[in-house]
């Protein structure tokens, strides 16, 4: 799965897409992880924590605290706090749905329908860590909804861009599936084969929040590192393999 091992502390640097005394907000590569699991590989939240001791010349432990997650195989805008104040008050803002996200995903076909919001029900199975999903309200399923609208296509795939309002496991990736246009790469769910690199076609684009401290507005993007996101965006013909 596709990360940079071997990362300069500048080539780090330019990954950061906001950064203040309360929160750095990052760019994350396809396959690195949010936070530590039991594989023993360094997660983005360390790194932000080294990068935050080094820069800042902080001694002793340093604060960094995870808002929210990205699924490993997608790439894309993630937030930390650097305080337990802006962390609790991030997290408040996530509850809340003042945090609002929005994804680009590059989906096999064309859906017929370019702007749509869905809705449904999903269930998360821990131990396959797959969701399944179901259009009818379910007693113990979640109910997930979002609003996708088709902003380009090749003759084989479609770049959406997702507005996220409810945050359940796999959900824009179970949701676009059901629907008939599953995200490029993601086999998980239904993709024709995977990316050479384990990673699928989903990127956090964008975050929009107001700031917990000083309560302005914050507009914060990241640029997709997978040159097919622009290839397609400008018409190139991209994504037609």
């Amino acid at each position: 799965m596709s990360q940079n091992n071997t990362e300069t502390r500048e080539e780090f640097a330019r990954r950061i897409v906001y950064e203040d005394n309360h929160l750095v907000i990052m760019n994350k590569i396809a396959g690195e992880l949010s936070q530590g699991d039991d594989t023993g590989v360094t997660p983005l939240l360390e790194k932000v924590r080294d990068y935050i001791r080094v820069q800042k010349q902080k001694e002793g432990n340093v604060f960094c605290g995870l808002i929210h997650r990205i699924d490993r195989p997608v790439s894309g805008i993630i937030a930390y706090a650097r305080t337990s104040k802006s962390l609790d008050r991030m997290c408040k803002l996530l509850k809340e749905h003042q945090l609002h996200k929005f994804y680009w995903a590059i989906v096999e076909g064309v859906p017929e329908v370019k702007q749509q919001k869905l809705v449904n029900w999903v269930f998360k199975n821990s131990d396959r860590n797959k969701t399944y999903i179901n259009d009818k309200e379910t007693e113990g399923w979640q109910y997930a909804e979002l609003d996708y609208t088709v902003i380009a296509h090749s003759e084989r795939y479609s770049l959406l861009e997702v507005e996220l309002h409810t945050g359940r496991h796999h959900q824009i990736r179970v949701q676009l599936s059901h629907i008939g246009h599953p995200i490029k790469g993601d086999i998980k769910y239904g993709a024709r084969r995977p990316e050479p690199d384990a990673s699928i076609c989903l990127h956090a684009r964008r975050l929009w929040f107001e700031h917990p401290v000083t309560h302005v507005p914050v507009i914060a993007e990241a640029e997709p590192f997978n040159p097919l996101f622009r290839k397609i965006l400008n018409g190139e013909g991209g994504g037609n393999e």
